[in-house]
């Protein structure tokens, strides 16, 4: 049985847009171009589609300006928290995951970033508990990474 851990904030978490479009030609490229024009980089980003609507789901260098974008040209959306791991490479990805695991926490998706700075790889996942599941990657060694890390 895994050790218990306590839950507390000790990272400024990552913030994750869920952005609710009409599954249609170029929509993708007008809200990345949407974010560009107003210097907000996606570092971080996968899709999900149905017949009719695609949820672009996404992680940028500044939610702020993100959100308020999103606000201005009423696009449907809404944010959540995602955890972002730090990997040096793809041999790590089977032991971060195994920590989540003892840590009987259920993840719900995961997607890789764009790039990252110093050439390491990252992995933005959501999942049931993003405090604990940090908390357990820290004792285990790993680089959590805060919004701040992600901001340019």
């Amino acid at each position: 049985m895994p050790a218990k851990l306590e839950k507390s904030k000790t990272y400024e978490p990552v913030k994750q847009f869920s952005i609710f479009v009409e599954n249609k030609v170029g929509r993708m490229l007008e809200i990345i171009k949407l974010f560009g024009d107003k210097n907000v980089h996606v570092v971080a980003m996968t899709t999900l589609d149905t017949s009719d609507s695609t949820i672009l789901r996404m992680v940028v260098d500044d939610p702020e300006a993100a959100r308020n974008l999103l606000q201005e040209h009423a696009i449907a959306h809404n944010e959540t928290e995602v955890l972002v791991i730090e990997l040096s490479g793809a041999e790590e990805l089977q032991a971060a995951l195994s920590v989540i695991l003892q840590a009987e926490i259920n993840i719900h998706y995961a997607y890789a970033f764009l790039s990252r700075p110093n050439g390491k790889a990252a992995l933005a996942i959501h999942l049931e508990d993003v405090d604990i599941a940090a908390q357990a990657l820290t004792r285990n060694k790993y680089i959590v990474l805060s919004q701040r890390d992600i901001s340019r």
